[in-house]
């Protein structure tokens, strides 16, 4: 009688991979100055505690005393129930040691954002659409904006909208309404396209870091109209910034930026609707990786550990 063999199936190397469970996942973000050994102590405060690295990203402004960061995504799967220990230990064991700024996230804890607006609703909308559509980690807990333009459309996805205007009252009173919406609401505002200043007396209180989108012909094209003055002076890049705002107008750390070649045959019509895809996409960019805890401030500089 022949011999049989059993053979075994063949391996579906397409089928996608369990999307693992959001609350086992931590990110560490460090920040210190370079020295021996922080790569090893992390590794193996981690493995102690029973968590596998997924993922590590990490840069050195100088081999020789230089600027350290990192950011590590791991598994553990009672993350939950020991993160308040895991970060007592880490600041006591490892932080102070290296004398680290650093945070501790879980992937399940989404950051929930405040978004900005005036009139211009192209980085709003696409905002809302990439967030119902789980492109990106964050809850928009809220629109504010100071004309009522686009109160409907936010309503529609199920977002609460809130009408702040600048009127006789001053923008005073108009920010206290907006810090009284936010302040121990939510973990980041975006403004999007949103036209008013924001003052050193808002910023310093809303508690949050705040991310404005501008193009990047400043400070060559401030004020009204930047796309048509562009137009005029014969500009062949346009383009847009993401940074985060601070009391130095426009002058925030910067995030992320973008540009696309033009030609002196595109009208300012045109050059305006392709500089609004490039905001768009440019401030998506700047979020997720806020979002995702990718950012780190240094100095008047970021690193972006992509």
């Amino acid at each position: 009688m022949p011999t049989t063999h059993a053979v075994a199936a063949p391996t579906d190397l397409t089928a996608s991979p369990t999307e693992p469970d959001p609350t086992t996942i931590g990110r560490l973000l460090v920040h210190c100055r370079d020295q021996a050994g922080i790569v090893a102590a992390i590794s193996s405060f981690l493995a102690e505690r029973g968590a596998n690295i997924v993922e590590l990203t990490q840069y050195s402004t100088s081999s020789d005393s230089g600027e350290f960061f990192q950011r590590t995504v791991f598994h553990l799967p009672d993350l939950q129930e020991t993160k308040e220990d895991f970060a007592v230990q880490f600041g006591e064991r490892i932080a102070s040691r290296f004398d680290m700024d650093w945070t501790l996230n879980d992937a399940a804890t989404r950051k929930r954002v405040a978004i900005f607006v005036s009139k211009y609703d192209h980085c709003l909308m696409d905002l809302l659409w990439r967030s119902r559509r789980g492109d990106l980690d964050i809850d928009i807990a809220m629109v504010v904006s100071n004309h009522r333009d686009h109160g409907a459309a936010v309503r529609s996805f199920g977002i609460p909208f809130f009408y702040t205007p600048l009127d006789k009252q001053g923008k005073e009173a108009m920010e206290t309404q907006q810090l009284d919406l936010v302040t121990g609401n939510v973990d980041l505002v975006v403004l999007a396209r949103y036209m008013q200043i924001l003052s050193t007396d808002f910023l310093e209180k809303v508690g949050v870091p705040v991310i404005n989108i501008h193009h990047s012909f400043l400070p060559a094209f401030m004020g009204a109209n930047p796309y048509a003055r562009a137009k005029d002076r014969g500009v062949k890049l346009i383009g847009a910034t993401a940074h985060y705002a601070t009391p130095d107008l426009d002058e925030g750390p910067i995030i992320e930026q973008d540009v696309v070649r033009v030609t002196h045959s595109e009208t300012a019509a045109e050059l305006q609707r392709r500089g609004a895809d490039v905001e768009r996409s440019v401030l998506a960019r700047a979020v997720r990786w806020h979002s995702e805890d990718r950012v780190v401030i240094s100095g008047r500089s970021t690193v972006v550990l992509t």
